[in-house]
């Protein structure tokens, strides 16, 4: 059973100033940010023209974990704060635990390739709404109860409008706004918007608390990780739901082998696995910069960022490749924040 720290919880009910809010925003930026690098790292050890449908599913949950980090972003800077994306421990260590104690100290998330028990013990386990649809699985299992952040995003909504509108103070033209469909992300000014944009991060992550769809047709991001694993797509039906749709075949030997968790130490120096491995970790480095400058004033960098998207990409299928020296597996990427900030870059 998936849990976050009761500890963040309380904080937001107990938050007496706009203030307050500052950090724990700042750590729902980081928890969105945490599942990215993971659930990249699968769709990217599968090899092109293979498991195209389960790639295809997680590239779409990837994209709307990056619309949640922005919409948590524009909340912070709303309301007078600045994400700081750039810093040290912004990014997680992996394997290790998620932002905010998600899971508890013993859930361990890594940078692994594909596999349907990644999916399943890891994948499903982050993404576990907090009030969960029955869906009859081809073994006819249901779905067990949990909690999740849902009752974090509550809290967050409730003191919100305890606060009222007075607390968003900074214009819009501050926020990232140019990323994604209008309908999905547009300027947090006052209590209805930031309720609006927190409801989009659950109920994409969740589902609502009738409905595993987000929208017709396009599963929350619980239910499609669920569709990956049982090998089917989730219908509605005569008595509830049940993954017993088309099939999404999974070919095993459409993986790449890729070594777990690498790191830039684990690879001689001068190696090629080496070299690519210290090349993706600097674009990452490199991404991470141009989306704090975003964050922090520039909205209108944010383009420079879909470039840099393309070359991790790029990057990540060339490690995917590379022998990691162990005449087993391949290289692959490893997100390490490189070279120090100075107070000016911070």
């Amino acid at each position: 059973m998936i849990k976050l720290s009761r500890a963040a919880v309380d904080a937001v009910h107990a938050a007496a100033r706009r203030e307050d809010l500052y950090p724990w925003l700042q750590n729902a930026i980081e928890l969105e940010h945490s599942t990215i690098p993971p659930y990249l790292t699968a769709m990217f050890s599968l090899i092109p023209g293979t498991n195209d449908e389960i790639a295809r599913l997680i590239r779409s949950i990837v994209q709307q974990e990056m619309l949640h980090m922005t919409i948590v972003g524009n909340i912070l800077i709303a309301i007078g704060g600045r994400p700081a994306i750039n810093v040290p421990g912004f990014i997680p260590k992996y394997p290790g635990p998620l932002p905010m104690a998600i899971g508890g100290s013993s859930f361990k998330v890594g940078i692994e390739a594909f596999t349907l028990p990644l999916v399943h013990d890891i994948f499903m386990e982050i993404e576990k709404p907090e009030y969960p649809i029955p869906v009859k699985t081809p073994q006819l299992e249901a779905v067990p109860d949990f909690a999740t952040i849902g009752e974090f995003y509550a809290a967050l909504t409730k003191k919100i409008a305890e606060f009222g509108d007075a607390i968003f103070t900074v214009p819009a033209s501050e926020q990232v706004l140019n990323w994604f469909n209008p309908v999905r992300l547009f300027p947090i000014v006052d209590r209805t918007t930031a309720d609006k944009g927190i409801r989009i991060i659950v109920d994409e992550g969740e589902g609502t608390q009738t409905d595993p769809f987000q929208s017709p047709g396009d599963p929350a991001h619980y239910y499609k990780f669920g569709e990956i694993f049982y090998g089917r797509k989730i219908i509605r039906t005569a008595t509830g739901f049940a993954y017993g749709g088309d099939p999404i075949p999974f070919d095993r030997s459409g993986v790449y082998p890729m070594k777990p968790n690498p790191k830039i130490a684990d690879f001689p120096p001068g190696t090629q696995a080496r070299l690519r491995v210290e090349e993706f970790s600097s674009a990452y480095t490199s991404l991470l910069n141009i989306l704090h400058t975003a964050f922090n004033g520039q909205p209108a960098k944010i383009d420079m960022a879909i470039g840099l998207m393309y070359e991790l990409k790029m990057i990540a299928v060339n490690l995917m490749q590379t022998p990691s020296g162990d005449g087993k597996t391949t290289a692959g990427p490893s997100f390490e924040y490189v070279g120090a900030l100075s107070a000016a870059d911070a």
